[in-house]
């Protein structure tokens, strides 16, 4: 048997003692099962895999404390075989990450997954944050594709919007590509005719990758906000060019996933147009600004299928931050970054979320020719069937629409139901195009959608250059809402940077619909917070 080199995490003595939740699971040894003892295996490992969206981690060789022992070869193939039997009852497949040396033995950590027979795709969404010419659409465009970028833009065209974004080589709109791993973890992506043909990659994917495209641009910052709130990621990649360092918008994106409490995993690019100690230099730097108080995060650079597996496990914490380095022109780093992709598990349970009423804030909306008003957005909470009757408002007066949903498509597949967590778009009949706005809800029976005109909240300032005081008005980024408030009660004022307090705050133009426990940033020009909602007034 073949024996990688023994990493950190293997030489330690122990690793933290198995939990009852969540989705890694510590097994000495799986030898001589059968029966109900496979059957309960199956039913452990269904458990697992829920816990964790769909993924989970097995460790053979390691005992339920912790304590890294290790078996002879063939008990831990045993092991393993039984492991592939009991995945295969509950319809899940399993691949082998890596085997390393314990102290009596070798152990193994498995990566589990739900095939893609009869079930939804495994889906995470991942927005890309950085600075404008930091590589992010390129990223995105060589991912996505598999082909490497010309070194003049050509991965970043593929994947552009609008025509000026070609035109300028810079993104300053929304838009979500996908990439989808097969039970394999081999991109189906890279077989299709068509790359970033959605509905292909929805069929046959047992995982999907949703990358959020975002402007890196000052100027587009609140088109940024919306990318990012309208959605509720499981991570977030910030690109750092090699070339460049951290410059203008990095330190803010960054400031904003922290304080929406996002694992953030940093991807340096262009490293194939500067020599190794400028790279260096852009890392060591990096890891400076993770460590400092505020982030206090632990910078992990990969530079090995070991350290990228070590690093999916870690990253749901929020206390590790990995470190990828890659070229989009040369393909450096790219199979360690889509290696890592492949088994970073779901952060969020949406499964959790599903036997909820159904809720969804508009995120965008079309006049499709022969079909009518479409509307997009994330799935919040609950399902929706075809034929299903839907609240829709808070319109401008405060009132409230039934509207029937006409069909769904997820994808660009047509379904028959949607679920939490996925992205849709709904057809829906008895409301006229131009009646509808960005950030209106739709609900299901049982939400009371509540126009609110005024809400407390406890709020953080980020930067304010001069101080906030009572009659401030500022725009808030909540879900898909961007509406303007009024800061009308303070519980201290003035308000200066760094400063925490209660605020009430009021719509100034049109009710929404906003929750308790909502979390949202404000900005006004240099302005920028951070706050979540504690009560509706």
């Amino acid at each position: 048997m073949g024996v990688g080199r023994r990493v950190e995490y293997m030489a330690v003595d122990s690793l933290p003692a198995e939990r009852d939740d969540g989705n890694v699971e510590y097994k000495l040894r799986v030898t001589g099962i059968g029966g109900r003892e496979l059957e309960k295996l199956a039913s452990q490992m269904k458990y697992r895999l829920d816990e964790g969206g769909g993924e989970a981690f097995y460790e053979i060789g390691v005992a339920d404390d912790g304590e890294i022992i290790g078996l002879p070869e063939e008990q831990l193939y045993e092991s393993i075989d039984n492991l592939r039997r009991a995945a295969s009852i509950i319809g899940a497949k399993l691949k082998i990450l890596r085997i390393e040396r314990g102290r009596r033995g070798f152990i193994a950590e498995i990566h589990v997954r739900y095939s893609r027979d009869d079930r939804y795709p495994v889906f995470v969404t991942i927005p890309l944050l950085g600075n404008v010419d930091s590589g992010k659409s390129s990223l995105i465009g060589v991912l996505t594709t598999g082909v490497l970028d010309d070194g003049n833009g050509s991965a970043m065209r593929r994947v552009a919007r609008f025509l000026h974004e070609v035109k300028s080589g810079r993104t300053s709109s929304i838009s979500t590509h996908l990439l989808g791993f097969d039970d394999n973890g081999k991109p189906v992506n890279y077989e299709l005719l068509s790359p970033l043909d959605e509905a292909q990659i929805f069929m046959k994917s047992a995982k999907i990758l949703c990358f959020v495209d975002l402007a890196g641009h000052e100027r587009y910052l609140r088109t940024t906000l919306k990318g990012v709130l309208g959605r509720k990621p499981d991570y977030a990649i910030l690109t750092v060019a090699a070339n460049a360092g951290i410059v203008g918008m990095a330190k803010e994106h960054l400031g904003v996933a922290i304080a929406l409490k996002l694992p953030v995993v940093i991807v340096v690019t262009k490293i194939d147009l500067v020599d190794r100690s400028k790279v260096d230099e852009t890392v060591s730097d990096i890891c400076r600004l993770i460590k400092m108080p505020g982030v206090n995060r632990i910078p992990f650079i990969v530079k090995s299928r070991d350290d990228a597996v070590v690093a999916a496990r870690t990253v749901t914490s929020e206390r590790v931050t990995p470190i990828f380095k890659v070229s989009n022109t040369t393909g450096e780093g790219l199979d360690l970054l889509r290696f890592f992709l492949d088994i970073i598990p779901p952060r969020l349970r949406w499964d959790e979320y599903v036997r909820m009423p159904f809720l969804m804030y508009i995120d965008d909306k079309f006049d499709v020719k022969g079909v009518g008003l479409v509307v997009s957005g994330l799935t919040v909470q609950g399902m929706v069937k075809i034929g299903d009757i839907l609240q829709l408002g808070p319109f401008s007066d405060g009132s409230l629409r039934l509207v029937r949903v006409k069909s769904i498509h997820v994808c660009r597949m047509p379904v028959d139901e949607a679920y939490a967590g996925q992205d849709v778009c709904l057809a829906i009949a008895n409301v006229d195009y131009d009646e509808v706005e960005k950030g209106m809800t739709l609900a299901g029976e049982g939400v009371n959608v509540k126009p609110v005109w005024m809400f407390e909240s406890r709020i953080t300032v980020l930067h304010h250059p001069t101080t906030i005081r009572r009659g401030y008005n500022a725009t808030i980024h909540l879900h898909t809402i961007r509406e303007a408030v009024e800061f009308v009660d303070m519980e201290r004022e003035p308000l200066r940077t760094g400063d925490t307090a209660y605020v009430k705050l009021r719509f100034k133009y049109r009710p929404r619909f906003v929750r308790i426990g909502d979390n949202f940033v404000f900005r006004e020009g240099r302005t920028r917070g951070i706050g979540y909602i504690t009560s509706i007034l």
